[in-house]
């Protein structure tokens, strides 16, 4: 069978799809779209979507990709900021009309108007931009920056990628990710490369996207823990849903933390563990779990070093926990500055913020953010401890607050479908944590809120957390 790209509203082979992007591709030309162009690409995952990105890539544009649901004030700095010549937008997304937008429709409109285009998408011109790709991180730990790559880069750690995962052409890949960010980005490309079969599925819409995949035959779904929570709940109620998930010869995850109940799951229900992953925007992918080698965050990608190392940047023997850092030839050129102007980013090893261990075979266990507390005289890490309770089955957030008498205090966040109150969890706590890390305050929820990347929104429990110590009547319950 021909390589396919399956919409929720298209089916085109992947010859018939190219062949549209190559007609969007003569209409941008048309637009004054040339070779280092800068243009916004701010829309929703479609085929429109993907059509009008390969018709850019192909073209040789400086990509900027925008989230969808950006506000207007952040899309019109990032306009300013990378001297953005043309806004793409798709008729959902926030956007000022002085911005000029052009929307995804009319591209489509005009591009059928032309004769049928021959040939194969080729991005050769845009993979020896130096700023071929600018990404916005999601400032989940911090401000958002502009993160520039080369194309060339980027798609030469794709090509790591799959080689490694085991991509084939045979496959049908499910990415329930948004194409704006690094993980979804990163697997609509593969398909590309390995010219294998693609669905394009709402990825807020799990039940729709888990029949998608069982119509279209999907052997390798990537999203995040978030979602394989509730795919797994979804096809363990409904049979008819199951299929999607059955099929699969890999379950792939990334974008935010894994917990070992999880993978127990999906091991118990489809006899296949979730394949973890490590990378981010600045860095690309860095490491992968695969079948072979089902393994936490799984070994580097060949040509990739990581190492653990102590508070003195000294490496760490194998098993002992410290900051990760990656040494990536397919890592970022450099950051925005404010008036445009690229900062070049220093070679060699890498920072990431990020603690972690290896083991003994190289495999990476990532377990948290390296944001470090003082309390009751000792230091702490908010992120370790919720992988430790993630141990024993529980799923928490912790957030610190500064607090003048104790350092910081400490609100546990606990996501809890049964609803069991807030001194069930306390007591539950307490039994396994020792007294200086044991919650000032608990709050139960239903679902962790989360933003558009899937990873959980700590900002959001930072602010409640935040609300809740205003109002301290209200702290034990």
């Amino acid at each position: 069978m021909e390589p396919t790209v399956f919409a929720a509203d298209s089916v085109q082979t992947l010859t018939e799809f190219e062949g549209d992007a190559l007609r969007v591709a003569e209409v941008l030309r048309e637009r004054g779209v040339a070779l280092g162009t800068r243009v916004i690409l701010k829309a929703d995952n479609s085929a429109a979507y993907l059509k009008t990105l390969f018709a850019l890539l192909h073209v040789g544009a400086s990509v900027v990709l925008a989230d969808q649901q950006e506000h207007v004030a952040d899309t019109r700095a990032v306009a300013a900021q990378s001297g953005a010549k043309l806004l793409l937008v798709d008729d959902d997304a926030p956007v000022a009309e002085d911005l000029a937008p052009v929307r995804l429709y009319e591209l489509l409109v005009d591009a059928a108007g032309l004769a049928g285009a021959d040939g194969r998408l080729d991005f050769d011109d845009w993979a020896a931009l130096p700023d071929g790709l600018i990404m916005r991180t999601s400032g989940s730990t911090g401000t958002p920056k502009c993160v520039v790559k080369s194309g060339g880069a980027f798609l030469r750690n794709l090509e790591r990628n799959a080689a490694q995962v085991g991509h084939v052409g045979d496959d049908v890949l499910l990415p329930l990710l948004p194409f704006a960010h690094q993980y979804g980005l990163s697997m609509v490309l593969i398909a590309w490369q390995v010219r294998c079969s693609l669905v394009i599925a709402p990825y807020r819409r799990l039940d729709q996207a888990l029949r998608m995949a069982g119509d279209a035959g999907v052997t390798v779904i990537d999203a995040t823990p978030a979602s394989y929570r509730s795919m797994l709940n979804l096809a363990t109620r409904r049979a008819a849903l199951r299929a999607g998930l059955d099929g699969a010869r890999m379950f792939c995850v990334g974008a935010a933390p894994l917990d070992a109940s999880l993978v127990g799951g999906y091991v118990a229900e489809f006899g296949r563990p979730l394949l973890d992953s490590y990378g981010s925007t600045e860095l690309g992918n860095v490491a992968f779990a695969t079948i072979d080698n089902p393994v936490e965050c799984g070994r580097a990608m060949p040509g990739i070093g990581v190492r653990v190392v102590d508070d003195l940047g000294r490496p760490l023997p194998a098993g002992e926990a410290g900051e990760i850092e990656v040494d990536t030839p397919d890592g970022l050129t450099g950051h925005l500055a404010d008036d445009g102007a690229l900062l070049p980013a220093p070679g060699g090893w890498a920072r990431t913020g990020d603690l972690g261990r290896l083991d003994a075979d190289g495999n990476l266990s990532v377990l948290g953010r390296k944001h470090a507390v003082h309390r009751m005289g000792y230091t702490l890490y908010p992120d370790l401890i919720e992988r430790r309770v993630a141990d024993a089955g529980h799923r928490v957030r912790v957030v610190a607050l500064p607090d003048q008498r104790a350092g910081v205090t400490l609100t546990f966040f606990v996501e809890d479908e049964a609803g069991n109150d807030a001194q069930h969890w306390r007591d539950a706590l307490h039994g396994l944590l020792p007294a200086y890390e044991r919650p000032n305050r608990v709050a139960v929820l239903e679902r962790f809120p989360l933003n558009r990347n899937g990873k959980v929104d700590k900002l959001q429990l930072r602010k409640l957390a935040a609300e809740a110590e205003a109002v301290p009547a209200a702290a034990g319950r």
